[in-house]
């Protein structure tokens, strides 16, 4: 009875996405790649490759190597602001790629009309009401409210209040996912109950067996509490940066260096604001990398959302989802006794 009332919750969302759950895996730049994604889809779940600054043909490569090892369907997260954004598109739409993310801002000019035009259903991120319904306005099929807690790039307001503020009123209109700081399945049947169509979580599937990430970050995760992961600071109103939430470690702090750097730059004419923001956003992926491939836990970026404190061992994808499915069905299951 439990199962059937979850499944019933989450079936606009399993619809939508074509999957047995609708849990999505956060894209998560060096993590969430033909591996993990393929495991997470296999599993039941909804995995999503990470292009960050990826080529055009290494993307063509990634998706490749990823329908290779599943046969369910997976997404493609894609960065706004990305020079070669319509050649990815492309890219996508040559793969038969069924659901698109565009992070990282507005969808540039013409972008929403590429993804769908070869049938792929649109996934953009929804910081505020206002943007919500303007997202939908202009052809969006379905929404991510990401909160503050959420590791990577994030915006200024809580997961539970944006999920009040977005849910009542759009929930009928599109399928939304909720995102940010959720580490447990009693969370996911919350925000289904409170009319999500899905969830959406990346540091709970980080450290998972299939993921490539190095020992030495995974155990950087396992030791840290949720108060240990930060958000960055700006230090130049001129130089509007994102703040990305990561774990606290001298790297976070040679950002600080960086974007002096940068903002001088932008001083002296050297480069223009497209380019400065270009820049912030290699030195997190230079970073990234460091901090997921060669280990250097010390001066790479560990992002990682506060629901860090509940990942606490290596585990197989498929027990992730089963964990997190088992103990929202028992929520449920609770509340109707």
């Amino acid at each position: 009875m439990t199962n059937a009332k979850l499944t019933a919750l989450m079936a606009r969302g399993t619809d939508f996405l074509g999957s047995r759950s609708a849990i999505l895996c956060g894209a998560m730049s060096w993590v969430s790649e033909r591996h993990l994604v393929s495991a997470i889809s296999n599993a039941g779940g909804f995995g999503v490759i990470a292009c960050g600054a990826m080529t055009p043909d290494l993307l063509d490569r990634e998706i490749a190597a990823t329908k290779a090892l599943t046969d369910k369907p997976f997404g493609v997260n894609l960065i706004t602001m990305h020079p070669m954004l319509f050649d990815l598109i492309d890219v996508c739409a040559r793969h038969d790629v069924s659901h698109v993310v565009l992070a990282g801002g507005l969808p540039p000019k013409g972008s929403i009309e590429a993804i769908k035009a070869k049938g792929a259903k649109l996934i953009c991120f929804a910081p505020a009401l206002s943007l919500a319904k303007k997202l939908v306005r202009s052809g969006v099929d379905a929404l991510v409210v990401e909160g503050m807690e959420a590791g990577g790039h994030i915006g200024p307001v809580a997961t539970s209040v944006l999920a009040q503020e977005i849910l009542p009123e759009m929930g009928s209109q599109v399928p939304v996912f909720v995102a940010g700081g959720i580490g447990r399945g009693e969370a996911i049947a919350a925000y289904l109950e409170m009319g999500a169509a899905g969830v959406q979580l990346g540091t709970r599937f980080a450290c998972a067996t299939e993921s490539i990430a190095h020992p030495a970050f995974k155990k950087a995760f396992f030791r840290a509490s949720a108060r240990d992961a930060i958000a960055s600071v700006q230090i130049d109103p001129r130089l509007p940066v994102i703040p990305v939430r990561s774990l606290k470690n001298p790297g976070m702090e040679n950002f600080t260096a960086k974007q002096r750097e940068v903002a001088n730059l932008l001083d002296n004419g050297t480069v223009d604001m497209m380019e400065a923001q270009l820049q912030i956003e290699h030195y997190w992926a230079g970073a990234l990398r460091r901090a997921v491939i060669d280990g250097d836990v010390e001066g790479g970026s560990l992002m990682a959302g506060q629901s860090v404190g509940m990942v606490t061992k290596e585990e197989p994808v498929a027990d992730i989802i089963a964990e997190l499915m088992e103990q929202a069905a028992g929520a449920l299951e609770r509340r109707a006794a």
